[in-house]
């Protein structure tokens, strides 16, 4: 196996687990109108911990 392709292993999953929670945190930050949350998680790539951090400690909880 190449280094290429170990490298694909590793990074295809990488980004589409940082899409699926970079997509559910940008969600709730903008339906929770938290715009600085929104921007922050949109321009910083971060492999989903902002997302995650975002969605575990700051959201808005709703009752």
């Amino acid at each position: 196996m190449s280094s290429d392709t170990t490298l694909l292993l590793w990074l295809i999953p990488l980004i589409i687990w940082a899409a699926i929670w970079k997509g559910i945190g940008l969600w709730k930050s903008g339906r929770n109108n938290q715009l600085k949350w929104f921007i922050a998680m949109f321009v910083i790539n971060s492999a989903g911990i902002l997302p995650i951090v975002y969605l575990y400690f700051f959201q808005k909880k709703s009752c």
